[in-house]
């Protein structure tokens, strides 16, 4: 076995990443060299942020909007390429008992955010922009930390709302926690695959080896007879939304990068005030990185 390289790579605890943990359970990594290790970020992309900040994360699968929003922030981290094509589609969600029946009900309202900058914090923006609210006026957020914050401050009458993806919170809504009165799905592709500039700078080769396994596994998920019941296991999740989840899905296969797309994240952020300072498409990426448009 070659030499291995030890790397760290984070994601939130959700099902988008089981291709991660397979390749890692399968040694497809220890296979050219590479002993990644995984470390769950349950507190979403402002935590993930954080870590390729202070360098406990080496690579990360933050949402495509919170890493753009975390570059202009000065995080250092670069896009590496998309790792999930197919749109985020969010739930947002009411305590189980509150009086609440409707999205537009929660005008106004608070709402539960994991940290600012987090995914959560940044859609309840674009939700409110696509229902024609004025954000600065009809929003108010409460940090809670990650999604059972979020289940304590619906419990304890803290918050309103609170948007997070609606497979992930599919079983708390089954028991009763809360209640999904709508969704919001994202105009864009979900999550990037993004990397340290440390890393990128140094490290080119040693990501493209990490760049054609995942792209690999990624490719052969849809020939995997069990996977739909290996989702619905290790997830939590009724074997009929599992399969539903997967059908909405679909991950990158290769590297490369759309510049409409990251035009089209970077203008709705712009447009919204969430951009610190002003970015582009190749601020973004690693240097390299291939645009298919």
């Amino acid at each position: 076995m070659p030499k291995q390289t030890v790397l760290t790579i984070g994601g939130v605890p959700e099902h988008f990443n089981l291709p991660w943990h397979l390749a890692i359970e399968e040694g497809r990594f220890a296979d050219v060299g590479i002993d990644l290790r995984w470390i769950d970020c349950p507190g979403g992309t402002g935590d993930i942020a954080r870590g390729l900040a202070e360098g406990r994360l080496d690579l990360a699968l933050p949402l495509s909007e919170g890493a753009i929003a975390a570059i202009a922030r000065g995080v250092p981290m670069r896009i590496l390429q998309w790792y999930v094509r197919s749109p985020l589609i969010w739930g947002i969600h009411v305590p189980a008992g509150s009086e609440f029946q409707s999205v537009d009900a929660l005008r106004g309202r608070r709402f539960a955010i994991s940290r600012y900058g987090s995914g959560s914090h940044l859609m309840a923006f674009v939700a409110a922009r696509q229902r024609g609210w004025n954000p600065d006026e009809d929003l108010c957020f409460v940090e809670v930390g990650d999604l059972k914050g979020a289940i304590a401050a619906f419990e304890n009458r803290e918050a309103d709302g609170f948007l997070w993806e609606r497979f992930t919170t599919q079983p708390y809504v089954d028991q009763g926690l809360m209640r999904r009165v709508g969704e919001c799905p994202t105009p864009w592709p979900a999550f990037a695959l993004a990397v340290s500039e440390r890393l990128a700078e140094e490290s080119p080769d040693l990501l493209a080896a990490v760049g054609a396994v995942i792209n690999e596994i990624c490719s052969e998920m849809e020939e995997r007879p069990d996977i739909v019941a290996i989702v619905a296991s290790r997830y939590g999740l009724a074997r009929q939304q599992a399969g539903e989840w997967f059908g909405l899905t679909e991950w990158a296969s290769d590297a490369t990068l759309s510049r409409s797309a990251l035009r089209q994240i970077i203008g709705t952020l712009d447009d919204l005030g969430l951009l610190e300072r002003p970015v582009t498409p190749e601020r973004c990426c690693v240097s390299g990185c291939r645009f298919s448009d």
